[in-house]
């Protein structure tokens, strides 16, 4: 069954870069609705707990250093068919392979830095929703 909202995270790298703007905007005009957002730092208990599910792979400690290295974008968007539509605004995860005009197309440098993230499945953008947001910081009309 698909939903009506997802969750995003801009990465430190895009928040580094300037690219906060310009991704904010790519969202907009993509109809998204963003119905929760904070900039905020992850610390390594934070980042060690929402990565968790790669604990057990080589990348982990880089993947948690790279994202408390700088603050992040946290956010939860609405909009029709919302996961799908966003993994296709966003792009592949490599940018290299990512279609023209796609987010980590434009704004990502590498694999490990890029930009962005969006949550791959329904049930997954609600426990990542939860983990940033309590129900009271989450605009519901």
């Amino acid at each position: 069954m698909s939903t009506n909202r997802t969750f995003t995270m801009l990465k430190p790298d895009a928040i580094a870069k300037g690219y906060m703007i310009p991704i904010l905007n790519k969202i907009d005009a993509a109809g998204f609705k963003i119905v929760a957002m904070k900039l905020t730092q992850l610390d390594k208990e934070s980042a060690s707990e929402f990565y968790g599910i790669h604990k057990e792979k080589p990348f982990f400690n880089e993947l948690v250093a790279y994202m408390t290295s700088g603050p992040i974008v946290a956010a939860v968007l609405e909009k029709s068919n919302a996961v799908e539509d966003f993994r296709t605004l966003i792009g592949a995860t490599d940018p290299k392979q990512a279609l023209k005009g796609t987010i980590r197309n434009q704004f990502a440098e590498s694999i490990a830095e890029n930009a962005i993230h969006g949550s791959d499945s329904d049930e997954n953008a609600l426990i990542e929703s939860e983990f940033h947001f309590k129900n009271n910081e989450i605009v519901t009309f």
